[in-house]
C-alpha cells in the first residue's frame, strides 16, 4: 500500500509539519484579517469626510444664496429701479443700463427684472431670452402663491445648471410690483473651488440613461468624469449612497447625493476620495508587520525544531487536549498513568481545566448580577472592604410619573415595559463605557470612570445621554404605533470625586460610590421635572468644564439644590434635531423640541 504523502516516519517531521502549518495559517490569517480591516476603516473614515463634504457643500450655497438675496433688497430699496418701475411707459434700455449697474455691485453671473406675471423685462445676460426663463417663472408663481419673500432652487439655464434665485420688488410694501431674478452656475470654477476646501474630488452630473448622462461640472479630466457619469446609480437615497468605485486606476470611495430641480432631468453631486492614499500609511504598517510575521515563522520553525526533537506522543496527546481548552472546552480530562513529569503535567493540565471552568462559571454569574467590568475586578482582586478616592462622572436617570402610569397597568406589561426600557438605555449606557451601578426602580445610577478609569469619562458620559434621548424618541414612536403612552425621562450628570470601592458587610458586597458629588448628581435629575428649565437633561459645571462645552451648553445660573448651602452653576442639554433628509433650497429646516 502506498504511503500518503502527508504521512512521515518520524513523529518529529510530523510535528513540525503541523506546527508550522498552523502557525502560517495564523499569521496569514492575522495578516488577512488586519489588511481587511484596515481598509473597512479607511472606506468609513473617507464616508464620514465626505458626509461633511457634502455639509461643506450645502454651506457653500446657502452663503452665496443669502450674499445675493440680501444685495437684492439693498438694490430693491433703491429709487431709481422703483421709479423705472412706476413709470406709464418702461424704459427698458434704461432698465437694461440700471441692471448692468446692479450686477456689478454684486458680482452677479446673471442679473435679470421680471413684471409680477414672470415675464422677463431686462438682463444682463444677452443669450438669456424670456422663452429661457421658465425655471424663474416657476420660482416666482411659487413665492407668489407662498407669501415668500425670496425663492431659489437648482435649475438650468441655457442647458447649464445654475442656483436660481428670485426676490421680490415692493412699491411699497406689500405691493409688488416686480421681481429680481439672480443666478450663478454651477460650473467648473464652482467645482474647484469646492475642492480647494474640501481637498475632494467633484463632480456635478444629470440624466439617468446612457444618452441622457452628462458631465456638468469636473474637477476630473474629462475621460474619468465621464466614467463618474457612467457609474451613477439610476435611483438614490435621498441622504445619497456612498460605494467603491473603479477610476482609472484606482479606486475611490464616491459618494453620489441628489439634486431636487426645476426640472425632470435629475441631477446629482459626486465627492470622491482615493482609497489608495487614504491607505497609503496603514499599507506601510501591513510591510512592516509581514516582515515581522515571516520573521516569527522563521523563529518559530527553528523553534519547533528543537522542541520536536525532545518530545514524545504523550506530550502531543497533552497538546491536542491544550488546543480543545483553548477553543473554550474544560469538560475534557487527559488519563495518562505516569509519575513522570509528562504524568505530572497532565494532572497540573487537568486541575487548570477544572479550575477554568468554575472561573468561568462563576464569571457568567456574576456578569448577571453586576456589570462584566466589575464582575472581572473581583475575579482579579481580593474582596475586602474599602474603597479609593477617584474622579468620576455619575449618571442618573428616573422615568416621569411612571408610577401612575404603572397603575393602570397589569404587572406583567409593567415589568416587561419596563425591562424594555432598561435594557435599551443601558446597552447605551455600556456601549459609551459606562457601568451600571444599579437600577432603583424604574431609575438607572451608571457609573463613567469607575472601576476602569476613563480620560473622557465626562465626554462618554454627556454622549450617553444625547444617545438615551434619540432612543427614547425612537421607543416612544414604537410606543405610539402599540397605542401606548409615551415615555418621559430626566437625566442629572455630575463630575466629582468620589469614594469608590467595595462596601456591605464581610459577608455582602456591593461596588458603588459615595460622596457629596453623587447626591448633585440625583439632584439635578430632580431639577428636569421643573418646568422653567425647558430640559430633560442637566449637568453640572464640572462636567460642562471637563467637556469643554460650558459655551455651548444652555446655562441655568445658579441654583441652590437641596442639601447643599452654597449655589451650584448647572447647564441645560438641548436636545439638537436630527440630521434632515436633503430638501428644496427654498424650506429651511424646522427645529426639533426638547425631550421632556
Amino acid at each position: 500500500m502506498a504511503s500518503s504523502p502527508l504521512r512521515f516516519r518520524r513523529f518529529s517531521t510530523r510535528l513540525l509539519v503541523i506546527v508550522l502549518g498552523l502557525l502560517a495559517a495564523a499569521l496569514l490569517s492575522t495578516y488577512l484579517l488586519v489588511t481587511k480591516a484596515n481598509q473597512a476603516n479607511a472606506i468609513a473614515h473617507i464616508e464620514s469626510r465626505l458626509a461633511g463634504d457634502v455639509k461643506v457643500f450645502w454651506a457653500s450655497i446657502d452663503f452665496r444664496k443669502r450674499f445675493f438675496v440680501e444685495g437684492a433688497k439693498v438694490v430693491s430699496r433703491d429709487w431709481p429701479i422703483r421709479t423705472l418701475y412706476l413709470q406709464p411707459q418702461l424704459d427698458l434700455k434704461t432698465l437694461r443700463t440700471t441692471m448692468e449697474s446692479y450686477a456689478a455691485r454684486l458680482n452677479a453671473p446673471v442679473f435679470a427684472t421680471f413684471d409680477v406675471d414672470g415675464a422677463m423685462l431686462a438682463t444682463t445676460n444677452d443669450s438669456l431670452t424670456n422663452e429661457s426663463c421658465g425655471p424663474f417663472r416657476h420660482l416666482i408663481r411659487t413665492a407668489d402663491e407662498n407669501g415668500w419673500e425670496q425663492n431659489s432652487a437648482f435649475g438650468y439655464l441655457e442647458g447649464k445648471l445654475n442656483v436660481m434665485i428670485v426676490v421680490p420688488l415692493y412699491a411699497p410694501e406689500p405691493n409688488i410690483i416686480g421681481w429680481f431674478g439672480i443666478a450663478f452656475p454651477i460650473d467648473d470654477r464652482f467645482a474647484r473651488d469646492l475642492k480647494e476646501t474640501t481637498q475632494t474630488e467633484v463632480t456635478f452630473t444629470s440624466g439617468l440613461t446612457e444618452d441622457t448622462k452628462r458631465v456638468l461640472a469636473t474637477t476630473l479630466p474629462p475621460e474619468l468624469a465621464r466614467q463618474v457619469a457612467d457609474q451613477a446609480p439610476a435611483e438614490l437615497k435621498p441622504d445619497g449612497q456612498a460605494m467603491v468605485t473603479n477610476l482609472g486606476r484606482e479606486r475611490y470611495v464616491t459618494l453620489y447625493a441628489p439634486l431636487e430641480l426645476l426640472a425632470e432631468d435629475p441631477a446629482r453631486i459626486t465627492l470622491q476620495r482615493s482609497l489608495e492614499t487614504e491607505l497609503a500609511p496603514a499599507r506601510r504598517l501591513e510591510q512592516t508587520m509581514l516582515f515581522i510575521l515571516i520573521a516569527a515563522l522563521i523563529a518559530a520553525s527553528l523553534i519547533a525544531v528543537a522542541v520536536a526533537r525532545g518530545v514524545s506522543q504523550p506530550l502531543q496527546h497533552l497538546a491536542d487536549y491544550t488546543k480543545l481548552v483553548a477553543a473554550g472546552d474544560y469538560t475534557r480530562r487527559i488519563e495518562l498513568p505516569r509519575e513522570d513529569e509528562i504524568g505530572q503535567l497532565a494532572t497540573a493540565f487537568n486541575h487548570m481545566t477544572a479550575g477554568l471552568a468554575e472561573r468561568d462559571r462563576v464569571r457568567d454569574l456574576l456578569g448577571k448580577v453586576v456589570s462584566p467590568e466589575i464582575a472581572t475586578q473581583l475575579l482579579q482582586s481580593d474582596l475586602k472592604l474599602g474603597g479609593e478616592e477617584r474622579e468620576v462622572t455619575i449618571l442618573f436617570s428616573d422615568l416621569r410619573n411612571f408610577t401612575g402610569m404603572s397603575e393602570r397597568m397589569a404587572p406583567t406589561e409593567v415589568l416587561t415595559l419596563l425591562n424594555r426600557y432598561l435594557d435599551r438605555m443601558s446597552t447605551i449606557i455600556e456601549k459609551h463605557g459606562g457601568v451600571i451601578d444599579k437600577y432603583i426602580g424604574d431609575a438607572i445610577m451608571a457609573l463613567f470612570g469607575a472601576p476602569v478609569a476613563l480620560p473622557d469619562a465626562a465626554a462618554r458620559a454627556l454622549a450617553a445621554a444625547r444617545d438615551m434621548a434619540d432612543s427614547l424618541h425612537d421607543m416612544n414612536r414604537e410606543l405610539e404605533a402599540e397605542g401606548k403612552p409615551p415615555l418621559v425621562f430626566g437625566i442629572g450628570i455630575n463630575t466629582a470625586r468620589v469614594v469608590a470601592g467595595n462596601m456591605g458587610s464581610h459577608t455582602r458586597l456591593n461596588y458603588t460610590v459615595i460622596g457629596d458629588g453623587v447626591n448633585l448628581a440625583s439632584r439635578l435629575e430632580a431639577m428636569t421635572k421643573e418646568p422653567a428649565h425647558r430640559t430633560s437633561i442637566i449637568v453640572s459645571e464640572a462636567t460642562a468644564r471637563a467637556v469643554g462645552e460650558e459655551d455651548k451648553l444652555r446655562s441655568l445660573g445658579h441654583v441652590t439644590v437641596k442639601g447643599k448651602t452654597e449655589a451650584v452653576k448647572v447647564f441645560a442639554v438641548d436636545i439638537q434635531p436630527r440630521p434632515w433628509p436633503t430638501r428644496p433650497l427654498a424650506r429651511p429646516p424646522t427645529q426639533a423640541p426638547y425631550v421632556s
